[in-house]
């Protein structure tokens, strides 16, 4: 049985992550179904750029929205990667 971390992290158990061919830096995608989080490896790149776009889309047009100070160091270090991508987009589209 796993334990869910106080950062939210699970470990997959190896032969779950082996029959899945889940291997470190795998993409995956987490959601819910039916009332049951799902986990699915990402497999298609072109669904992670399309995914990644949208992200940092959302967070461009809700940038101030975001309690920043509340978020812990890894959150917040995305927060600015994601920040960066939108103002050079911003930028470009000049």
């Amino acid at each position: 049985m796993s334990k869910v971390d106080s950062k939210g992290r699970i470990v997959l158990p190896q032969n779950v992550r082996r029959r899945l061919g889940i291997t470190p830096g795998t993409e995956v995608e987490i959601h819910e179904e039916d009332g049951k989080a799902v986990i699915e490896p990402e497999d298609n790149p072109d669904q992670i750029i399309t995914d990644l776009e949208t992200i940092i889309e959302d967070a461009a047009a809700h940038r101030d929205q975001t309690e920043y100070d509340e978020l812990d160091a890894e959150a917040k270090r995305h927060v600015n990667i994601i920040r960066r991508q939108a103002d050079s987009e911003e930028t470009s589209d000049e």
